[in-house]
């Protein structure tokens, strides 16, 4: 039996992932689309403490500025009668055929220029609306022929952009953060900034990187073959894990979205470990929203959108119980000795050590047996099975 939601476990999620009609590139929708509104009480049902969106999730790409407004209105109002926290926003540029070259990136200048309104325009709705973080996910800022772009001036670009936002961010005092999130590839054939790697290089080039960090994606890490519980692990160790996305993947393929868990269950075990329980030896920790990003499948009704959402809720909690047993445990504690984690928390170089003394420490490498450190037991996978056994026990 799993223990209902409360909103300090600050579960969220994006109203394009229960609003997804199951229209994708090989059929039409297989359910209807529901007004915005409609779909946030039932999300308050399911656990939800939180909803996010995408301008043009909420208001249709083109409206009037009286349009957007009551349709804004409205759509706040319904959030605060479920209860609901807005507590990220993030823009459409990707959808309207303007974006085919990307927003920021894109050849044509006056595109550029289009898109850094559009951003913009929404950075003032994200702080009206009290989110704190604005993720920007740049799935058209790439190529598919490596010549239609100059590298170079593209990610000038990018950065120009990026900057932009954040000294504006700045220049207006608002209470908010940008989130970049990597994907390698889907809609383009290869996105810039594909991965948390590359996405934290980026970063590092900003004027105004202080508030630019990471919204990593489980699926778009593992479409790269990649690790995402080590991709969290640096973002956090970079003090840049602004905000996650939690889904569903089965291995390097399309971007699948599934509910979370349902693809590599051992790493969303893991994931949700380094989540609640931070890092063996301490170290930053993670406080932010739970969020998911996933779609229910095209082949469910409304009754099973709804199940979707709260299975993706259901599925945290049974593994932050069990995540939590592991850590408890005695034996995984002793297996954590063995293994020698805890000493990796020693330095390399001792306090008040200098490389003087390291070169002059003959047990350091004259005297050292590194044939007998070789033959040592690592216990890695007595480890590994112990965390097996809560996760299956």
């Amino acid at each position: 039996m799993v223990r209902a939601a409360t909103p300090e476990d600050k579960f969220s999620f994006g109203l394009w992932t229960v609003a997804w009609a199951g229209r994708d590139q090989f059929g039409d929708a297989t359910r209807a689309e529901l007004d915005p509104w409609d779909y946030l009480a039932p999300l308050a049902e399911a656990g939800a403490w939180g909803i996010t969106f995408h301008d043009d999730d909420v208001v249709p790409f083109g409206a009037s500025d009286s349009e957007r407004d009551a349709i804004l209105g409205r759509f706040k109002g319904a959030a605060d009668e479920a209860g609901l926290v807005i507590e990220m926003v993030t823009t459409n540029t990707f959808s309207h055929p303007v974006f085919k070259d990307g927003g920021f990136t894109a050849n044509d200048r006056a595109t550029r220029r289009f898109g850094l309104r559009k951003v913009i325009r929404n950075v003032d709705l994200a702080a009206e609306l009290g989110a704190t973080t604005f993720v920007m996910w740049g799935g058209r800022e790439g190529t598919e022929y490596d010549g239609s772009k100059d590298l170079n001036t593209a990610l000038d670009r990018y950065r120009e952009g990026i900057d932009t936002v954040a000294g504006y961010i700045k220049d207006k005092g608002y209470d908010l953060k940008i989130a970049l999130e990597p994907k390698p590839n889907e809609p383009r054939g290869d996105i810039f900034l594909p991965t948390i790697g590359h996405a934290l290089g980026f970063i590092a080039e900003l004027e105004h990187g202080d508030i630019v960090g990471l919204n990593p994606e489980t699926g778009h890490e593992q479409m790269a073959g990649l690790n995402y519980t080590h991709g969290l692990a640096q973002a956090l160790w970079a003090d840049k894990l602004f905000h996650i996305d939690l889904n569903g993947q089965r291995s390097i393929k399309y971007d699948q979205d599934l509910v979370f868990g349902h693809g590599d269950l051992f790493s969303a075990f893991f994931t949700v470990d380094l989540v609640e329980n931070g890092f063996p030896n301490g170290g930053p920790k993670y406080t932010g929203p739970r969020h998911f990003d996933y779609k229910p499948s095209r082949t469910e009704n409304f009754d099973g959108v709804w199940a979707s959402a709260k299975a993706n809720i259901d599925t945290y909690l049974l593994l932050a119980e069990k995540a939590k047993a592991y850590r408890e445990d005695p034996r995984v504690q002793a297996a954590f000795e063995a293994a020698g984690v805890f000493e990796g928390a020693k330095p390399t170089i001792a306090e008040g050590e200098t490389l003087a003394d390291l070169l002059a420490d003959r047990s350091a490498f004259e005297d050292f047996d590194a044939d007998a450190a070789g033959a040592r037991e690592t216990n890695y996978v007595a480890l590994n099975q112990l965390a097996l056994e809560h996760l299956i026990g």
